[in-house]
């Protein structure tokens, strides 16, 4: 992983000359005065925990598991939003880890934990480290004032086993350090797939998607994660968790909803038990056209409320805005290439038997046809495939280039939706406009449907100012009044890390704030958990 962008940099995307062009001539972007910063300039805090505390965690985990070198500490700072990004570039390194701590199995998750609360040490969970919220920065400035003497990264990866798979029931026990694309190949070996593929496919691990309440591009058809999770085992300084032991119970509060999104500030989950489905004989991908986003949505909403089974929904369904649709953001490999794209795209995307893909696609055309529909055939769903995890690359190119890009999601039901959708636009727009008068382009796109609401997905893009991280923390704020004042959620699938916080606050209110102040407190009474992510006043 890039350590200050994304992902393998052998595929940094140039940005084409069309899209160039538009950025300086719409946008107004100039490149940058000053170059990003080399990985031999980048300035990192000096180590603060003392050498008797590292060597008791070494006794844990074996010497070679805990690295305070600069390459695991620069590699494990913060996550991968825009703002995260950008103090990467300029060197900032400020709130680096004092070391990366690498345990092998449960009872070493549980021992680092014991040993990091009696010393007062803070303790981020880090998976594939993708957060966009950030949910990975434990501000070293906030730190002492919390009692705490410093910050180590839990990195989960050597949790990485398949360990069972249940044919039976349909589910499978997998260790939360696997990357998705692991989990997919051992799973594969079964003829199973869990059927997650969200944008940070390639890197994001099993934990994260389980602390995040990920939510992945075919949610429609598998679900969401949080749905996947059957069964889970937790670490925490006060002791170990096992929950889940039917797939549905009437004893109590379900716990696993404690931990399902919370960030790593509860607890460390060291085990999930998920459900799993037969691996798909067909995958087909198709595109469709509507007029306007209004009529879209419409559709969408038609095919999530029509009294089918779920079952009889796409695997994949989402829908672009006309301005996602212009630009051809749903198709990031073929981004500036001529065309005459208008009205908004909508990609469907069907996965299984060839009789049942056969029937879904039969009945999501008729329903799509009756709403004004136009069939495209399959290349722009296609297309869509093929570019699914691109786009990450494409942010970093735009970074290079002078502008600042960034993403937004939110859900609500379908009743608010135009009024969510409206609202957030607006808000960017006059956040985001420029003295000149020149504005932001903010494109958007319907990611997951329900039967009672749906997710909206803002791209922004706009010329930086001088000050990037300010001219974004301006947008991110006035965005988020809007979602909270149109009935939106802050977050339907990046979480609340910190970038959230004072949204979340306001969304659950004060009596839901002490409540998860009350579980913090139970759970890890010296706050050595992601201290400041997630807990509203923590």
């Amino acid at each position: 992983m890039l350590w200050s962008g994304w992902g393998d940099p052998a595929r940094a995307a140039e940005l084409p000359a069309p899209v160039r062009d538009l950025l300086t001539e719409l946008l107004g972007v100039r490149a940058p005065a000053t170059p990003a910063a080399t990985f031999g300039e980048v300035r990192l805090p000096p180590v603060a925990l003392p050498p008797p505390v590292l060597a008791a965690l070494a006794a844990v985990t074996g010497e070679e598991h805990v690295r305070a070198d600069d390459d695991a500490r620069i590699r494990h700072t913060r996550g991968k939003s825009t703002p995260d990004l950008l103090l990467m570039r300029t060197g900032d390194a400020s709130d680096a880890p004092d070391a990366v701590v690498l345990p092998g199995s449960h009872e070493e998750v549980a021992e680092v934990l014991r040993l990091c609360a009696e010393h007062r040490v803070a303790v981020v969970p880090f998976g594939g480290g993708t957060s966009v919220v950030g949910g990975l920065t434990a501000a070293r400035r906030h730190l002492h004032s919390g009692g705490l003497t410093g910050v180590v990264a839990l990195d989960l990866g050597r949790l990485d086993r398949l360990r069972s798979v249940d044919p039976v029931s349909m589910t499978a026990v997998l260790e939360p350090g696997l990357r998705a694309p692991q989990a997919e190949r051992l799973l594969a070996g079964h003829g199973l797939t869990l059927g997650h593929f969200p944008q940070s496919y390639e890197y994001a691990t099993l934990g994260g998607f389980a602390a995040a309440r990920s939510s992945g591009q075919a949610s429609a058809g598998y679900g969401r994660f949080d749905d996947m999770v059957v069964g889970m085992t937790v670490a925490t300084p006060r002791g170990t968790l096992e929950i889940g032991r039917a797939p549905k119970s009437a004893a109590g509060p379900d716990l696993r909803q404690v931990f399902l999104g919370s960030e790593g500030a509860f607890g460390v989950i060291t085990s999930l038990r998920l459900r799993v489905h037969p691996a798909p004989a067909v995958r087909a991908y198709e595109g469709w056209r509507f007029e306007t986003f209004a009529a879209g949505t419409a559709a969408l909403r038609g095919l999530a409320q029509e009294g089918a089974p779920p079952a009889a929904l796409p695997t994949v369904l989402r829908l672009s805005d006309e301005t996602e649709t212009m630009v051809g953001l749903a198709k990031p490999t073929d981004l500036g290439a001529p065309g005459s794209d208008s009205g908004c795209l909508v990609v469907a995307g069907f996965e299984g038997a060839p009789g049942e893909v056969a029937r879904r696609r039969e009945h999501a055309a008729a329903l799509l046809l009756e709403a004004g529909g136009v069939h495209l055939g399959p290349e722009p769903g296609e297309k869509w495939a093929q570019g699914r995890f691109s786009a990450p690359y494409l942010r970093d190119s735009l970074l290079a280039a002078g502008a600042t890009v960034e993403t937004l999601e939110t859900a609500c039901f379908w009743a608010d939706l135009p009024r969510l959708y409206d609202a957030v636009r607006l808000a960017l727009h006059g956040a985001l406009r420029s003295p000149s008068g020149g504005g932001p382009l903010v494109m958007c796109h319907i990611s997951h449907v329900y039967a009672t609401g749906a997710s909206l997905y803002f791209t922004v893009v706009t010329a930086q100012t001088g000050d990037p991280l300010a001219q974004w923390a301006a947008a991110k704020r006035a965005a988020g009044e809007a979602i909270v004042g149109a009935g939106g959620t802050i977050s339907h699938h990046h979480g609340v890390g910190r970038d959230h916080l004072e949204a979340y606050a306001a969304e659950i209110g004060d009596l839901g704030g002490e409540i998860l102040r009350g579980i913090k407190e139970r759970l890890d009474p010296a706050g050595i958990l992601n201290p400041g992510v997630l807990i509203p006043m923590y």
